[in-house]
């Protein structure tokens, strides 16, 4: 490319086709930094929001900070965990879930 651009310099020319190719490489290059950055980080996006989204009473969950515990209760954007033996319940926000490491139906 930069060589392109001093061989369009150095000929004092019409440059006209060298600034076309430029802007079509820019543009290719935009459509490939797509679908292979963008386009997988809003896939993932949607699958943890949807993970999130189908949380139930039961699943046993891992935070974003790295406490394990089980779902006792759920209400708006809150999620109360249950963990350890000693039965300590923890209010999480929705977001703070990380993943989904038992569903409650795997659990019966």
């Amino acid at each position: 490319m930069f060589s392109n651009f001093l061989e369009n310099a150095a000929n004092n020319g019409n440059t006209t086709g060298g600034w076309i190719g430029t802007i079509v490489m820019f543009v290719g290059l935009f459509v490939v930094m797509y679908f292979f950055m963008i386009r997988p980080q809003k896939k993932q996006e949607k699958q943890i929001n949807d993970m999130r989204d189908n949380l139930q009473v039961g699943d046993e969950v891992t935070t974003i900070g790295g406490i394990i515990g089980q779902i006792v209760s759920i209400k708006d954007e809150t999620v109360l965990i249950e963990t350890g033996r000693d039965r300590v319940k923890i209010r999480f926000l929705r977001s703070a879930i990380r993943s989904v490491d038992v569903k409650a139906e795997d659990a019966d």
